[in-house]
């Protein structure tokens, strides 16, 4: 497998190496498994400009654009831009848009195209993925969502492979990227790799995410939000959230979709689950008490949401 790194100007340090280093160290281990005859990763970093630094300062030893030729896939990190009074100027940057050239290029010569964490930010400025399934950093899934509505965003999962590109959730999610795509080439080695560098599986970002920070993207939404958390006890209901915050239920309905990328019950669920993995961490309280205080009839029913939502259960969720 030919892959190329594309490193921008103020990428995300730990993202850049995650990668790089899960790729060495597969070369390694190929040699030690097989000498001379294991699965072989060809990778180039390049840049944009002549001289790349990380977001810390680093700088980056990077090949230009004449020596990237045909690889057969072309890899985004992020750039060390948090949050979107950062990334929205970043994205406007002369290299970055010079570099929405270069995916449009490599995608019509048929290379395929990973992208992590904010890196999609990237991708999806350069129109390519309209029309396909995304996830991305979780907690600026509003901001893609208003700013590429073309996209079909799943910040849940952690890693989305739709058509030719693939993207990558969260920060660490450039490392479950560079293992997934290792894993196209030997699944035996990655399964090595993975254990080399101690990695557990994260298949979703829902464990990880915030509720108040996603809804403070917009004002109805957070209003939303304290709405709903003093009332996790009860049973939802649209109706009287929508005469609570003086809208519609049609409006209230469309805005959370549109914002959270979820139904407002959805959402109501999301908080009742956060609230429920505190009480587990920090109280004593057994899991039907934990129900009763979070609006669940029974433990059993919250056991089945913990589950489905988190991808662990009461016991793991106690001690983690």
């Amino acid at each position: 497998m030919k892959l190329t790194v594309l490193a921008l100007d103020g990428c995300f340090d730990t993202g850049l190496s995650a990668i790089l280093d899960a790729f060495t160290t597969a070369n390694e281990l190929a040699d030690l498994q097989h000498p001379g005859d294991g699965p072989r990763f060809d990778i180039n970093v390049i840049g944009m400009r002549r001289e790349v630094r990380t977001g810390l300062g680093m700088r980056v030893p990077v090949k230009p654009l004449s020596a990237m030729g045909t690889p057969d896939w072309l890899v985004v990190p992020a750039i060390a831009t948090k949050m979107p009074e950062q990334l929205l100027p970043a994205l406007a940057r002369r290299d970055v848009r010079d570099a929405l050239a270069l995916l449009r290029q490599s995608h019509a010569d048929g290379v395929k195209i990973a992208a992590a964490c904010i890196g999609t930010f990237v991708l999806a400025e350069s129109g390519l993925l309209d029309g396909q399934e995304a996830t991305t950093s979780w907690w600026l899934a509003p901001l893609f969502r208003q700013r590429y509505p073309r996209v079909r965003l799943d910040s849940a999962r952690m890693m989305v492979p739709s058509g030719s590109f693939t993207t990558a959730g969260a920060a660490m999610g450039h490392l479950d990227l560079a293992l997934w795509l290792l894993g196209q080439a030997s699944p035996a080695l990655a399964a090595v790799v993975v254990r080399y560098l101690l990695v557990d599986a994260r298949p979703s970002q829902a464990p990880y995410m915030i509720p108040d920070h996603l809804a403070r993207a917009d004002p109805l939404a957070e209003r939303f939000e304290r709405w709903a958390r003093d009332r996790l006890a009860e049973g939802f209901s649209l109706d009287a959230a929508a005469d609570a915050l003086a809208t519609s239920t049609r409006t209230l309905q469309r805005r959370i979709e549109a914002v959270l990328g979820k139904s407002p019950l959805s959402y109501f669920q999301d908080l009742r689950v956060e609230r429920a993995v505190h009480l587990l961490r920090t109280s004593r309280l057994n899991i039907e008490a934990i129900a009763a205080e979070v609006g669940y009839a029974d433990g059993a029913t919250l056991r089945t949401l913990l589950r489905r939502r988190l991808g662990r259960g009461v016991r793991e969720l106690r001690v983690g």
